[in-house]
């Protein structure tokens, strides 16, 4: 599947609901996925290492998934920070009815599944998760990070999740060099490697 086949707004195809067995924060969980989103075998392998090697997330106050898919990210911080507004966002309208529909299902009434223009402009947010869609495009891409990661609130930190060979270090390059003109004092840096993959932590002091 092509990365603008996910990343469309509505994808082509039959929206055609499958169960998936996941683990989640250490629970055996059946989700709900289907055609036309981003991973709808499970969880990928970007995603999963950004899960085992982040931080717990803040323990209450807004939380951000940004592309949030079928909800792996945003599923996982419910459970970890059950105080929390976890906020999920993704342009694709297949993947918010599926997350909508996995939190629901897992009894996590503190999700919030929106369409990225729907999250309020004034919220600041405590820790954000994302597996961003590389492969849309620098424009695109760059666009997305430069709307949500200086909404960073002070003290919050973002976890990116990056393939090393599809630019991660240049990408984090960027970041810092965005956010040097941001409101606000930003430390960028690279928190982990594995699998192929670099774990960016972007926090703001």
């Amino acid at each position: 599947m092509s990365s603008q086949h996910y990343f469309s707004a509505s994808p082509e195809g039959p929206f055609t609901r499958r169960a998936v067995s996941v683990n989640l924060d250490g629970r055996e969980v059946s989700v709900a996925t289907a055609g036309g989103i981003f991973s709808p075998d499970g969880v990928d392998k970007g995603t999963a290492v950004l899960l085992k090697h982040v931080p717990d997330p803040a323990p209450e106050g807004n939380l951000l998934d940004i592309g949030c898919g079928w909800g792996p990210l945003a599923l996982t911080m419910a459970m970890r920070s059950p105080q929390a507004t976890v906020w999920a966002v993704d342009v694709n309208e297949r993947s918010r009815t599926l997350c909508a529909e996995n939190a629901a299902a897992l009894g996590l009434s503190n999700v919030r599944v929106l369409a990225p223009e729907e999250v309020p402009a004034d919220i600041q947010f405590d820790t954000i998760w994302s597996n961003p869609p590389i492969r849309v495009g620098k424009e695109v891409l760059h666009g997305l990070l430069q709307h949500w990661l200086p909404r960073l609130s002070p003290g919050g930190a973002a976890w990116l999740v990056v393939q090393k060979n599809l630019g991660a270090d240049s990408l984090l390059t960027w970041i810092s060099s965005m956010l040097e003109t941001a409101d606000g004092d930003f430390q960028s840096g690279r928190a982990e490697t594995a699998k192929g993959f670099r774990l960016l932590r972007i926090s703001r002091d």
